[in-house]
């Protein structure tokens, strides 16, 4: 059963009416939904075993002990590429000491796994890491992407935890309301405008992005956009806008894309997706409408698959799933499965 059908195992939680100019979204008020037994299995890059500790960040003296603790552990970042151990056949993430790196270097607390304290660290000053001693001859900065579904899910997380930081941190050293430079402070969980007029504290930021399998009976709706590996449809997606509701933007973002409509809107589950800041939050969606129309600076593609014609892609075949790590493709094993 699609999870849309699942009636006995919903929650109403909303219900919204999106207008565009020249008629609506939706034939009616659509529903959103969520399940009273939601997935208890996080998805990748999801959950992790770091306690984030944020009573503790403002405890400057706690945090230089945990630095000069022989058991922290550094997660280094260069040039929003993670470090890895191995090679792309059998890599681990590659964590360092404090001793391995510059005095000069600016750490953002990730957390506690016990007695063990994570920083990040971005090394992007560096011009080639491969030449710094704490480096040469061990491993290799790479995309997390290439690497990170042959990890363990708690590597993963971690990983991609000082991604998102440490991005958000490169991405936000002046301020935006005056200008003048900004400070971390906080562990690295705010930056602080230096102008003493304006002393404005900047949090880190997440862009919510909804991402949907639609479904008519015993068939989904995928597409690809020209960037795809070839043959690879996946689910759509897009970012939230300004004043508006998760199913309200799900809606928007299947007509624009499909010319599809939706009626009920379940929440399923969610994934931190750092590249470069966003949150995936994902959906099934009832299809009301199923005449595709596509345009071209969306999606170069879309079609309806039946669950026995994806059951039956083969490896190598024209078709193909979205990566294993990929909230889209949990969305589309769930359905094909569910």
């Amino acid at each position: 059963m699609a999870r849309g059908e699942a009636g006995s195992k919903r929650k109403r939680v909303s219900a919204i009416h999106a207008q565009i100019p020249g008629g609506s979204y939706f034939p009616e008020a659509p529903t959103c939904a969520t399940y009273t037994d939601m997935p208890n299995k996080p998805n990748f890059y999801a959950g992790g075993m770091l306690d984030r500790v944020s009573a503790l960040r403002k405890d400057q003296s706690w945090i230089d002990a945990r630095r000069a603790a022989a058991e922290t552990r550094i997660v280094p970042v260069w040039r929003a590429q993670n470090f890895m151990l191995g090679d792309l056949e059998a890599p681990q993430a590659g964590l360092l000491t404090m001793a391995d790196l510059p005095e000069e270097a600016e750490y953002f607390l990730l957390g506690l796994n016990g007695e063990t304290a994570y920083f990040a660290v971005d090394l992007s000053d560096l011009e080639d890491p491969a030449t710094h001693p704490s480096f040469a001859g061990r491993g290799s900065f790479a995309d997390l992407r290439s690497f990170g579904p042959l990890l363990g899910h708690d590597e993963g997380n971690i990983l991609a935890y000082a991604r998102g930081l440490t991005w958000w941190h490169s991405r936000h050293r002046f301020c935006g309301v005056c200008g003048h430079p900004t400070v971390s402070a906080e562990a690295g969980h705010v930056r602080r405008c230096t102008n003493p007029d304006c002393a404005t504290s900047h949090f880190p930021r997440t862009d919510p992005a909804v991402i949907m399998l639609v479904h008519d009976g015993d068939r989904c709706l995928l597409g690809r956009q020209p960037r795809f590996p070839p043959g690879m449809y996946s689910t759509l997606a897009g970012f939230v806008e300004p004043g508006e509701s998760l199913e309200g933007a799900v809606a928007r973002e299947v007509f624009e894309e499909s010319n599809i409509r939706v009626g009920e809107v379940t929440y399923h589950s969610s994934q931190p997706w750092p590249f470069p800041s966003s949150l995936m939050l994902g959906f099934h969606a009832v299809a009301t409408t199923t005449d595709i129309r596509t345009e071209q600076d969306e999606l170069e593609d879309a079609q309806w698959f039946t669950r026995s014609q994806i059951l039956n892609w083969e490896e190598g075949g024209p078709y193909r799933l979205p990566r294993a790590d990929s909230i889209s493709r949990r969305l589309i094993e769930d359905w094909l499965h569910g």
